[in-house]
């Protein structure tokens, strides 16, 4: 999601008289840095906005996208029936974590033929805890690719985070890709990244790449996976709400899977997300001028409450760069 600082850079860019299209979700989580854009837009008034609420005929197959509709309505989602969305109870965190790993590493490659480091993605609460990113990363990264004698720690086949933006050009914080070789002799390794693009590390730049088997679902916003694994434990309560397990399930394109107790799945469907953050810029655009910008709602039949709005730059340009700026 879109923070202010760089609404700010990117509105400032824009030449006036042009029209700036937002295209988002404000139901997902919001943004990691400071305030809440694309609701303030919404929430203005002022900006001509249409938002997609309605499932079509072919998109009403996909469990995936029918479940994200349910759970943003603060609804249980439906997993009897369905061949791309399941739910596979489990009320202990320890085996929450090893019946995770044997989801991603074998049942889901026998079932679907699906490449558990490429086409799986496991998305995590938090990264503490027995189900957690952090050890679920060890207990995949065994499972997966294990350890070979005198081997480096980021072994070939391994499923790797970018952690920052320093270093290799044109690869930044957040990318993702698996480990294709590794020489001793040369002292590199080779990456091969989501985005089709092989990426050489020297081993002094290895700080940059940490495993990526499991991330957290605040990691992934803005990505997207074949089939998306999300385990759900009463250990990571305070962080089980409904924001983000809709941000978890819509990383999805084919298939999701929660493992975990149902217990901590309710308590994220009923929990909406905690607080509001203050910017004043909605205040800010209702003191400002109307824009009338004709334009036709486009409904896509895979859309997930997508929000569009259409801001003009020319006339609320001073006003969205001065609460940028404050906020």
């Amino acid at each position: 999601m879109l923070d202010v600082l760089l609404a700010n850079t990117l509105v400032k860019a824009v030449a006036p008289g042009a029209h700036l299209l937002f295209v988002g979700d404000v139901d997902q989580l919001p943004s990691v840095g400071a305030g809440e854009v694309l609701r303030d837009l919404l929430g203005a008034g002022t900006i001509p906005s249409v938002r997609l609420t309605h499932i079509f005929r072919q998109a009403q197959q996909s469990g995936v996208v029918t479940n994200a509709h349910r759970i943003n309505a603060g609804h249980m989602p439906e997993t009897r029936g369905l061949d791309d969305f399941f739910l596979f109870a489990e009320d202990d965190n320890e085996r929450v974590a090893d019946l995770t790993v044997d989801i991603v590493a074998n049942r889901l490659p026998r079932r679907f033929g699906l490449d558990p480091r490429r086409d799986v993605q496991v998305l995590c609460p938090m990264h503490r805890g027995p189900a957690g990113a952090g050890a679920l990363n060890e207990k995949l990264q065994e499972a997966l690719t294990p350890a070979t004698p005198g081997a480096p720690e980021r072994r070939y086949g391994g499923r790797v985070y970018r952690a920052n933006d320093k270093g290799t050009a044109g690869v930044f914080n957040g990318s993702v890709g698996v480990v294709t070789s590794l020489s001793q002799e040369e002292q590199e390794l080779r990456v091969f990244m989501d985005e089709e693009e092989e990426v050489v590390y020297s081993f002094d730049e290895l700080d940059e790449l940490t495993h990526a088997y499991a991330v957290s679902i605040h990691r992934s916003q803005g990505s997207e996976y074949p089939c998306v694994v999300v385990p759900l434990t009463t250990s990571a309560w305070l962080m089980l709400q409904r924001n983000l397990l809709y941000t978890a399930v819509t990383r999805a394109k084919r298939l999701v899977v929660l493992v975990g107790s149902k217990r901590a799945l309710a308590k994220a469907v009923r929990t909406e997300g905690a607080g509001r953050r203050y910017t004043a810029l909605t205040e800010r655009l209702r003191r400002g001028q109307p824009v009338r910008v004709l334009q036709r709602a486009t409904h896509d039949p895979n859309a997930l409450g997508d929000q569009h709005v259409k801001l003009s730059v020319a006339e609320h340009r001073h006003g969205y760069r001065t609460d940028s700026a404050k906020t």
